[in-house]
């Protein structure tokens, strides 16, 4: 049987509009900081890719600046800032955590006071898929004279993000996560809002990010976005709602004990995080990769570290529960067949575990 890839939160497959462009790209020999022809070239490049991510989410192409990926943008909107943020933050903001704010049951972040000048809501969880309503989070921020960071790494492309529709200062973007290429991302600004470097040298990305730009990566960027924006208004995630349902529900019906996280709150279509206490996420993960499945015990880049997700935690698990996790994200090329195949797997090894744990 050949494998069934159902990660996607982790990472997208690579687009074939990416592939070409970075393949096109890479026959550019100019330094886009040179003013010959051969750096003009490259220059423009550059240029197009950050008109097709700022046409991704509602800005001018100025607006962007291109970073190594969702990390470094991070570490860019936080310098100097004293962020307040949930607990169900992706590591690469919570790292940089000044003040916590509380999370509710559903997974949705709930306060009315924060210290910090710098708050951040994510637009939906990489674990849950739980969505935050942060225009409304957004406005608390402003009556505090707060600045407002969004995480749209998994929202974008997926559903209708928009900088300034989400009351945003920054936004969050990661090209791996769209079917780009790993390695380069996205910190966009809101018109008038400046951040102090943490690369400093060359003054690229106009003095924001020193360094030369990695053309390929940007390029594959870029197409990625235009793609992933063409497919999200042809309707190609939303599809995913009665396909990710129906796998909770074959589920539901032979494992009565699982616990699907966030359910009742609104989530990205693709996403379904479920657990069955006492059942180790990181050995169904195990389980179903041999079973030729790729699913994950949370993010990525924290899932191959055999703890308690803190997520979950923050959501009111306790550490059984949260330990017991998995998550399984589809895409548009995902099949019914494949979904089902899948739930077949995981019920036979559920049963296996419900009869030891006898």
């Amino acid at each position: 049987m050949s494998r069934v890839y159902l990660d996607w939160n982790a990472t997208a497959p690579l687009r074939p509009e990416a592939r070409d462009a970075m393949i096109a790209a890479m026959d550019v020999v100019g330094n886009p900081s040179s003013v010959h022809g051969e750096g003009r070239k490259a220059k423009a490049l550059i240029e197009k890719a950050r008109e097709q991510v700022a046409e991704l989410v509602g800005i001018e192409r100025n607006e962007v600046v291109f970073t190594s990926g969702a990390t470094e943008s991070a570490a860019l909107a936080t310098q100097g800032r004293k962020l307040a943020c949930a607990d169900v933050e992706h590591d690469c903001v919570y790292a940089h955590q000044f003040s916590s704010v509380p999370t509710d049951r559903s997974g949705e972040v709930n306060f009315d006071t924060f210290e910090g000048d710098l708050l951040a809501v994510q637009a939906s969880n990489s674990e849950t898929g739980v969505l935050q309503n942060n225009i409304h989070w957004a406005q608390k921020a402003w009556k505090q004279d707060a600045m407002v960071l969004v995480d749209a790494v998994q929202s974008a492309g997926k559903f209708g993000t928009n900088l300034n529709n989400l009351g945003a200062d920054f936004l969050m973007l990661s090209a791996h996560k769209l079917g780009g290429p790993k390695g380069v991302g996205a910190l966009c600004l809101k018109l008038g809002v400046e951040v102090k470097p943490t690369i400093t040298g060359g003054g690229q990305e106009e003095g924001r990010r020193s360094g030369t730009e990695n053309i390929i990566g940007i390029a594959g960027f870029g197409a990625a976005a235009l793609a992933a924006e063409q497919d999200r208004k042809a309707g190609k995630w939303d599809a995913l709602f009665e396909l990710r349902n129906a796998l909770e529900a074959r589920i539901a019906e032979n494992a009565p004990n699982a616990i699907f996280i966030g359910q009742d709150a609104p989530r990205l279509t693709n996403t379904s995080c479920f657990a069955v206490p006492g059942w180790k996420g990181e050995t169904q993960v195990m389980q179903m990769d041999l079973a030729g499945f790729a699913i994950s015990a949370g993010s990525a880049c924290s899932s191959g570290k055999v703890k308690a997700s803190r997520v979950l935690k923050a959501m009111g698990y306790d550490d059984i529960t949260a330990s017991s996790a998995v998550r399984v994200s589809i895409g548009p090329t995902t099949t019914k067949q494949e979904v089902m195949n899948f739930a077949d797997a995981w019920i036979k090894a559920y049963h296996k575990f419900a009869a030891k744990a006898a």
